[in-house]
């Protein structure tokens, strides 16, 4: 297991995927806890077929894939739906996210979840940078690349913690209003500490 490790959160929008994969081009493990959600849904999977049980032939396409915007608005409009996904994915989620954990190399490893602050799992972490924008930006992004409508986003967002409880949970928080090379400086001068705390860390 690697020695560090970095819990990586922001609100939806914000844009976690575009930090880490600056993370990963310095050739730094990156552990999705979103890209784990959708593997643990894959066609064929025992998740799957229990959703498709629940909610109806209608929330899979004719690919046998989940149709996730689908799946959001149902979530959404409905506590129980929300409820009985939430018990029957997280614990997978969890045990797949500490296995790749485990089996995580290098100096540090960057661990992605948009449920950091609120869901406890910052107790995994030794430092949690935040991502940080405007709502406004949150929501227009999201709307653009999901295809969602604001209220359906701002829902979306009430179901998460607050920008400020994230900021005050933060050791370190990136502004990602700006452009993407900006990103990249702010990444590399995280790289560079966090390579530095690992290190201090390992000879303690």
């Amino acid at each position: 297991m690697s020695n560090f490790i970095v819990g990586l959160s922001g609100g939806i929008g914000s844009g976690k995927t575009a930090v880490s994969d600056r993370f990963a081009t310095r050739g730094i493990t990156v552990v999705d806890a979103d890209v784990i959600a959708r593997q643990v849904v894959e066609p064929g999977s025992d998740a799957l077929k229990a959703i498709q049980q629940h909610f109806g032939d209608a929330i899979v396409d004719a690919n046998g894939e989940l149709r996730r915007a689908e799946l959001r608005k149902r979530i959404f409009s409905n506590a129980e739906d929300k409820q009985w996904l939430e018990a029957l994915l997280h614990p997978l989620i969890a045990t797949e996210t500490l296995n790749q954990l485990e089996q995580a190399k290098g100096a540090y490893v960057i661990y992605v979840s948009p449920l950091l602050v609120e869901g406890g799992q910052k107790a995994l972490c030794d430092r949690l940078l935040v991502i940080d924008v405007p709502e406004s930006v949150q929501v227009a992004r999201t709307m653009t690349r999901d295809d969602n409508d604001q209220a359906q986003v701002e829902r979306i967002m009430a179901s998460q913690a607050s920008r400020q409880q994230r900021l005050d949970a933060a050791d370190d928080v990136v502004d990602n209003s700006g452009d993407i090379e900006q990103l990249d400086v702010k990444v590399e001068t995280l790289h560079q500490q966090y390579l530095a705390y690992a290190e201090e860390k390992k000879a303690q």
